[in-house]
């Protein structure tokens, strides 16, 4: 059996969708803290289990006779790093064969802040005794696609990202990937680096968006700080704005880009361009 946490989120429901096209529903396991959310799955005949990282007993009953294991990252930051050693230890006690575990492009040295918490769940795994992969994803191209409404209605685009090249991938693509890996043999000890196929910088972005909609949209980079506030100013939680602003700083240094393609070769087929991503955002 193969179990997948976070499957009501965006990235577990598309990993189960590409299962779904060669592994039996009886084999899947949606782990997920609110059942109720996926009673579409559970009508198909995948096995929906309550995993809540916060509720340990969950988490041994969800992982019962489970082969495999996505571990999708938590999206709980500053909590993290608790919540992945309660699913460790979990799994472990299950019997787990393998955890996949979705963490951050170039963890070790990676400048951006969210990498610390990847690093402490790699540790724990390296730790645990229990046969792991690690698929550190890249970007998703739709951290930027979600910007378009806004760099619509006021012909900008705000970033602190400066020069720095994002080799981003849609959603799709990294989930197709971690559902190749749970069905391969010999995963065990593996570390995928995992980005698109081409990279471009955030006046390229804009570029493209103004090419699609026949409107001129600009970059306007601005210094960490300034951005932050102004993520502050337009309502985003403190959080949230440190992350974003965070996160653009680093890919200045390079954080989001990689050109291995390794993502390409798991899945077998070129990743997501940028220009379609931003055509289905634009028709959304």
């Amino acid at each position: 059996m193969i179990a997948i946490t976070g499957a009501s989120g965006q990235l577990g429901r598309l990993v189960i969708q590409e299962l779904l096209k060669t592994v039996p529903t009886s084999q899947i396991v949606a782990a997920v803290r609110t059942p109720s959310k996926l009673q579409d799955l559970a009508a198909l005949g995948v096995v929906v289990r309550e995993a809540d990282y916060e509720k340990p007993a969950t988490l041994a009953a969800a992982f019962a006779g489970v082969d495999k294991l996505l571990l999708i990252s938590s999206n709980e930051l500053g909590r993290r790093a608790t919540q992945h050693r309660a699913a460790i230890d979990a799994a472990r006690q299950a019997g787990v064969g393998l955890i996949a575990y979705t963490s951050v492009l170039h963890a070790d040295p990676s400048p951006l802040a969210l990498a610390g918490e990847h690093r402490e769940t790699e540790a724990m795994l390296q730790a645990s005794g229990v046969p792991y992969v690690l698929l550190r994803n890249g970007w998703y191209t739709e951290n930027y696609a979600a910007s378009i409404p806004s760099a619509l209605q006021h012909g900008a685009l705000l970033g602190s990202a400066g020069e720095g090249r994002i080799a981003s991938a849609a959603r799709a693509d990294y989930a197709a990937a971690a559902a190749v890996v749970l069905q391969a043999e010999g995963q065990a000890g593996k570390v995928y680096e995992l980005a698109g196929d081409a990279s471009y910088t955030l006046a390229e972005f804009v570029a493209e968006l103004s090419k699609q909609t026949g409107k001129t949209i600009a970059y306007n980079n601005m210094p960490e700080a300034d951005f932050k506030a102004v993520l502050l100013q337009v309502g985003l939680p403190e959080g949230l704005a440190g992350l974003l602003s965070d996160s653009d700083a680093a890919a200045a240094k390079g954080a989001l880009f990689d050109d291995g393609r390794a993502l390409s070769r798991l899945i077998g087929r070129p990743t997501t361009p940028l220009a379609v991503t931003i055509a289905a955002a634009l028709k959304a």
